[in-house]
Protein backbone atom coordinates (compact mmCIF):
# COMPACT_ATOMS: atom_id res chain seq x y z
CA UNK A 1 0.00 0.00 0.00
CA UNK A 2 2.73 2.77 -1.23
CA UNK A 3 -0.22 5.50 -2.08
CA UNK A 4 -3.42 6.62 -1.08
CA UNK A 5 -5.19 4.77 -4.00
CA UNK A 6 -3.77 1.70 -3.04
CA UNK A 7 -5.21 1.97 0.54
CA UNK A 8 -8.26 2.27 -0.79
CA UNK A 9 -8.28 -0.55 -2.96
CA UNK A 10 -6.96 -2.68 -0.53
CA UNK A 11 -9.70 -1.87 2.25
CA UNK A 12 -12.11 -1.68 -0.99
CA UNK A 13 -11.15 -5.67 -1.16
CA UNK A 14 -12.57 -6.93 2.54
CA UNK A 15 -15.43 -4.77 1.69
CA UNK A 16 -14.78 -1.88 3.71
CA UNK A 17 -15.48 1.45 1.56
CA UNK A 18 -13.43 3.97 2.37
CA UNK A 19 -13.46 8.07 0.99
CA UNK A 20 -10.20 9.88 -0.42
CA UNK A 21 -9.38 11.81 3.46
CA UNK A 22 -9.79 8.36 5.32
CA UNK A 23 -7.53 6.61 2.70
CA UNK A 24 -4.99 9.35 2.93
CA UNK A 25 -4.84 9.56 6.45
CA UNK A 26 -4.39 5.30 7.32
CA UNK A 27 -1.39 5.90 4.51
CA UNK A 28 0.25 8.34 6.47
CA UNK A 29 -0.31 7.11 9.54
CA UNK A 30 1.59 3.90 8.51
CA UNK A 31 4.58 6.06 6.65
CA UNK A 32 4.98 8.18 9.78
CA UNK A 33 4.43 5.32 12.34
CA UNK A 34 2.11 7.17 13.64
CA UNK A 35 -1.18 6.03 15.71
CA UNK A 36 -4.53 6.92 13.87
CA UNK A 37 -7.26 8.34 16.24
CA UNK A 38 -10.66 7.99 14.40
CA UNK A 39 -13.74 9.40 16.40
CA UNK A 40 -17.41 9.45 15.33
CA UNK A 41 -20.78 8.44 16.08
CA UNK A 42 -20.90 4.79 17.21
CA UNK A 43 -21.89 2.97 13.85
CA UNK A 44 -19.54 4.71 11.27
CA UNK A 45 -17.21 2.18 10.97
CA UNK A 46 -13.91 3.25 13.26
CA UNK A 47 -13.86 -0.21 14.36
CA UNK A 48 -13.98 -2.19 11.29
CA UNK A 49 -11.07 -0.28 9.60
CA UNK A 50 -8.41 -1.83 12.29
CA UNK A 51 -10.21 -5.15 11.72
CA UNK A 52 -9.39 -4.50 7.60
CA UNK A 53 -6.07 -3.48 8.09
CA UNK A 54 -5.61 -6.52 10.02
CA UNK A 55 -6.85 -8.30 7.12
CA UNK A 56 -5.35 -6.68 4.46
CA UNK A 57 -1.47 -7.03 6.31
CA UNK A 58 -2.19 -10.51 6.84
CA UNK A 59 -1.27 -9.97 10.50
CA UNK A 60 -2.88 -10.20 14.44
CA UNK A 61 -5.52 -7.73 15.18
CA UNK A 62 -4.86 -7.53 19.19
CA UNK A 63 -7.89 -5.29 20.73
CA UNK A 64 -7.69 -3.29 23.84
CA UNK A 65 -11.18 -2.77 24.98
CA UNK A 66 -11.21 0.24 26.91
CA UNK A 67 -13.67 0.95 30.13
CA UNK A 68 -14.06 2.73 33.06
CA UNK A 69 -11.29 1.58 35.70
CA UNK A 70 -9.04 0.39 33.47
CA UNK A 71 -5.47 0.53 34.34
CA UNK A 72 -2.44 0.12 32.99
CA UNK A 73 -1.66 -3.59 34.39
CA UNK A 74 -4.85 -4.80 32.21
CA UNK A 75 -3.52 -2.90 29.16
CA UNK A 76 0.26 -4.11 29.52
CA UNK A 77 1.07 -7.93 31.89
CA UNK A 78 0.29 -9.56 34.90
CA UNK A 79 1.54 -12.24 36.89
CA UNK A 80 0.24 -15.73 36.72
CA UNK A 81 -0.19 -15.94 40.41
CA UNK A 82 -1.40 -19.37 40.67
CA UNK A 83 1.23 -20.62 38.20
CA UNK A 84 3.74 -19.10 40.86
CA UNK A 85 2.24 -20.39 43.80
CA UNK A 86 2.54 -23.76 42.62
CA UNK A 87 6.15 -23.49 41.49
CA UNK A 88 6.71 -22.13 44.75
CA UNK A 89 5.72 -25.07 46.35
CA UNK A 90 7.56 -27.61 44.20
CA UNK A 91 10.71 -25.29 44.88
CA UNK A 92 9.85 -25.51 49.09
CA UNK A 93 9.88 -29.19 48.88
CA UNK A 94 13.37 -29.57 46.78
CA UNK A 95 14.54 -26.76 49.04
CA UNK A 96 14.17 -29.31 51.90
CA UNK A 97 16.43 -31.58 50.62
CA UNK A 98 19.25 -28.54 50.09
CA UNK A 99 18.26 -29.12 46.39
CA UNK A 100 17.95 -25.42 45.88
CA UNK A 101 18.98 -22.08 47.81
CA UNK A 102 15.56 -19.87 48.93
CA UNK A 103 17.32 -16.93 46.70
CA UNK A 104 17.08 -18.66 43.54
CA UNK A 105 13.48 -19.79 44.23
CA UNK A 106 12.79 -16.15 44.64
CA UNK A 107 14.45 -15.49 40.96
CA UNK A 108 12.56 -17.93 39.34
CA UNK A 109 8.98 -16.82 40.23
CA UNK A 110 9.26 -13.80 37.50
CA UNK A 111 10.15 -16.14 34.78
CA UNK A 112 8.99 -15.25 31.05
CA UNK A 113 6.96 -18.42 31.92
CA UNK A 114 4.52 -16.96 34.37
CA UNK A 115 4.39 -13.41 32.84
CA UNK A 116 0.42 -12.69 31.22
CA UNK A 117 0.94 -10.87 28.32
CA UNK A 118 -1.94 -8.05 27.85
CA UNK A 119 -2.75 -6.67 24.68
CA UNK A 120 -0.38 -3.17 24.66
CA UNK A 121 2.31 -5.85 25.12
CA UNK A 122 1.42 -8.77 22.80
CA UNK A 123 1.13 -6.09 19.86
CA UNK A 124 4.96 -4.27 20.76
CA UNK A 125 6.06 -7.89 20.57
CA UNK A 126 4.79 -9.06 18.14
CA UNK A 127 5.81 -9.38 14.62
CA UNK A 128 5.24 -10.96 10.99
CA UNK A 129 8.11 -10.42 8.10
CA UNK A 130 8.20 -6.33 7.80
CA UNK A 131 4.57 -6.00 9.09
CA UNK A 132 3.62 -5.68 12.67
CA UNK A 133 0.21 -6.07 14.49
CA UNK A 134 -2.45 -4.12 14.43
CA UNK A 135 -3.09 -2.49 17.95
CA UNK A 136 -6.71 -1.50 18.16
CA UNK A 137 -7.49 0.39 21.11
CA UNK A 138 -11.22 0.62 21.15
CA UNK A 139 -13.34 3.29 22.69
CA UNK A 140 -10.22 4.89 24.58
CA UNK A 141 -12.49 7.73 25.57
CA UNK A 142 -14.09 5.40 28.09
CA UNK A 143 -10.88 5.15 30.30
CA UNK A 144 -9.88 7.78 32.45
CA UNK A 145 -6.87 11.07 32.05
CA UNK A 146 -4.59 8.10 34.22
CA UNK A 147 -4.60 5.70 31.42
CA UNK A 148 -4.05 7.82 28.61
CA UNK A 149 -1.10 9.34 30.51
CA UNK A 150 0.21 5.11 30.35
CA UNK A 151 -0.71 5.75 26.78
CA UNK A 152 0.57 8.51 25.36
CA UNK A 153 4.30 7.15 27.34
CA UNK A 154 3.97 3.80 25.17
CA UNK A 155 2.65 5.46 22.19
CA UNK A 156 5.72 7.84 22.34
CA UNK A 157 8.39 5.32 23.33
CA UNK A 158 7.23 1.95 21.35
CA UNK A 159 8.52 0.20 25.25
CA UNK A 160 7.26 -0.54 28.11
CA UNK A 161 9.62 -1.32 31.40
CA UNK A 162 8.95 -4.56 33.22
CA UNK A 163 10.69 -4.25 36.77
CA UNK A 164 11.88 -8.36 36.94
CA UNK A 165 12.39 -8.28 33.20
CA UNK A 166 13.74 -5.14 31.61
CA UNK A 167 12.59 -3.26 28.62
CA UNK A 168 10.39 -4.16 26.02
CA UNK A 169 11.05 -2.19 22.68
CA UNK A 170 9.05 -2.61 19.94
CA UNK A 171 11.33 -3.63 16.83
CA UNK A 172 8.79 -2.75 14.26
CA UNK A 173 5.93 0.06 16.13
CA UNK A 174 2.48 -1.67 15.76
CA UNK A 175 -0.19 -0.36 13.34
CA UNK A 176 -2.29 1.60 16.29
CA UNK A 177 -6.01 2.88 15.77
CA UNK A 178 -7.82 4.33 18.61
CA UNK A 179 -11.20 5.06 18.71
CA UNK A 180 -13.39 7.32 20.46
CA UNK A 181 -17.05 7.82 20.69
CA UNK A 182 -16.63 11.10 21.98
CA UNK A 183 -18.47 10.77 25.71
CA UNK A 184 -15.67 13.40 26.72
CA UNK A 185 -12.72 14.90 25.15
CA UNK A 186 -9.39 13.40 25.11
CA UNK A 187 -6.29 15.15 26.50
CA UNK A 188 -4.52 17.55 23.76
CA UNK A 189 -1.47 15.61 24.47
CA UNK A 190 -2.76 12.08 22.95
CA UNK A 191 -4.24 14.04 20.02
CA UNK A 192 -0.94 15.50 19.12
CA UNK A 193 0.68 12.10 19.23
CA UNK A 194 -1.82 10.95 16.57
CA UNK A 195 -3.19 11.50 13.31
CA UNK A 196 -6.64 12.20 13.72
CA UNK A 197 -9.72 11.83 11.56
CA UNK A 198 -13.08 12.08 12.06
CA UNK A 199 -15.53 9.03 10.81
CA UNK A 200 -19.44 10.37 9.43
CA UNK A 201 -22.27 8.65 8.25
CA UNK A 202 -21.50 7.55 4.74
CA UNK A 203 -23.54 10.07 2.15
CA UNK A 204 -26.90 7.69 0.26
CA UNK A 205 -24.81 5.99 -2.82
CA UNK A 206 -21.77 5.16 -0.24
CA UNK A 207 -24.17 3.70 2.04
CA UNK A 208 -25.43 1.46 -1.15
CA UNK A 209 -22.00 0.69 -1.88
CA UNK A 210 -21.00 -0.56 1.63
CA UNK A 211 -24.42 -2.54 1.82
CA UNK A 212 -23.44 -4.06 -1.48
CA UNK A 213 -20.20 -4.84 -1.11
CA UNK A 214 -20.44 -6.67 2.48
CA UNK A 215 -23.94 -8.43 1.48
CA UNK A 216 -23.49 -9.10 -2.22
CA UNK A 217 -26.78 -11.43 -2.01
CA UNK A 218 -29.05 -8.18 -1.12
CA UNK A 219 -30.42 -7.14 -4.15
CA UNK A 220 -29.50 -3.40 -5.36
CA UNK A 221 -33.06 -2.08 -5.09
CA UNK A 222 -33.36 -3.46 -1.15
CA UNK A 223 -29.83 -1.65 -0.58
CA UNK A 224 -31.07 1.32 -1.56
CA UNK A 225 -34.33 1.46 0.03
CA UNK A 226 -32.52 0.51 3.21
CA UNK A 227 -30.22 3.17 3.22
CA UNK A 228 -32.51 5.49 2.11
CA UNK A 229 -34.70 4.81 4.96
CA UNK A 230 -31.52 5.00 7.63
CA UNK A 231 -30.59 8.60 5.74
CA UNK A 232 -33.90 10.02 7.05
CA UNK A 233 -33.92 8.02 10.75
CA UNK A 234 -30.69 9.82 10.85
CA UNK A 235 -32.58 13.59 10.75
CA UNK A 236 -34.60 12.78 13.28
CA UNK A 237 -34.64 13.38 17.19
CA UNK A 238 -33.65 9.98 17.71
CA UNK A 239 -31.48 9.15 20.85
CA UNK A 240 -29.43 7.07 18.92
CA UNK A 241 -29.03 7.42 15.44
CA UNK A 242 -28.73 4.18 13.91
CA UNK A 243 -25.01 3.36 12.08
CA UNK A 244 -23.71 1.44 9.04
CA UNK A 245 -23.80 -1.66 11.26
CA UNK A 246 -27.09 -1.16 11.68
CA UNK A 247 -27.98 -0.75 7.79
CA UNK A 248 -26.08 -3.70 7.26
CA UNK A 249 -28.24 -5.97 9.58
CA UNK A 250 -31.09 -4.24 8.60
CA UNK A 251 -30.67 -5.33 5.06
CA UNK A 252 -29.33 -9.00 6.43
CA UNK A 253 -32.79 -9.38 8.29
CA UNK A 254 -35.17 -8.53 5.32
CA UNK A 255 -32.94 -10.88 3.20
CA UNK A 256 -32.77 -13.44 5.52
CA UNK A 257 -36.92 -13.26 5.69
CA UNK A 258 -36.96 -13.36 1.90
CA UNK A 259 -37.89 -9.93 1.82
CA UNK A 260 -37.90 -8.17 -2.04
CA UNK A 261 -38.93 -5.05 -0.91
CA UNK A 262 -39.28 -3.08 1.91
CA UNK A 263 -42.65 -2.42 2.74
CA UNK A 264 -44.55 -0.52 5.82
CA UNK A 265 -45.10 -4.19 7.57
CA UNK A 266 -42.12 -5.64 6.93
CA UNK A 267 -40.67 -2.39 8.18
CA UNK A 268 -42.76 -1.90 11.13
CA UNK A 269 -41.65 -6.04 12.12
CA UNK A 270 -37.86 -5.39 11.57
CA UNK A 271 -36.83 -2.22 13.20
CA UNK A 272 -35.47 -3.97 15.99
CA UNK A 273 -32.56 -4.64 13.79
CA UNK A 274 -31.82 -0.50 13.10
CA UNK A 275 -33.22 0.94 16.24
CA UNK A 276 -32.54 0.30 19.66
CA UNK A 277 -34.64 2.19 22.20
CA UNK A 278 -38.13 1.64 22.98
CA UNK A 279 -38.75 5.75 22.41
CA UNK A 280 -36.72 5.43 19.36
CA UNK A 281 -39.00 2.49 18.05
CA UNK A 282 -42.31 4.61 18.87
CA UNK A 283 -41.64 7.49 17.20
CA UNK A 284 -40.12 5.71 13.78
CA UNK A 285 -43.43 3.78 13.65
CA UNK A 286 -45.35 7.13 13.00
CA UNK A 287 -42.75 8.02 10.22
CA UNK A 288 -41.97 4.89 8.51
CA UNK A 289 -44.97 5.64 5.83
CA UNK A 290 -43.63 9.43 5.15
CA UNK A 291 -40.22 7.78 4.57
CA UNK A 292 -41.50 4.32 2.40
CA UNK A 293 -43.06 7.24 0.16
CA UNK A 294 -40.62 9.14 -0.11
Amino acid sequence: MDTPAEVSAALASTGYLSDDALDTVVFLAREMQRPLLLEGEPGTGKTALAEALAQVQDVPLIRLQCYEGIDASQALYDWDFARQILHLRTLEAATKDGALDPSEAEKSLFDERFLLARPVLRALRQSVGQSPAVLLVDEVDRADDEFEAFLLEVLSSWSVSIPELGTVTAATPPTVVLTSNRTRELHDALKRRCLYHWIDHPGLEREVAIVRSRLPEVSEALARQVAGVVQQLRAEPLLKQPGVAETLDWARALQRLGAAELDLETAARTLGAVVKYREDTDRVKHALDRMLAS
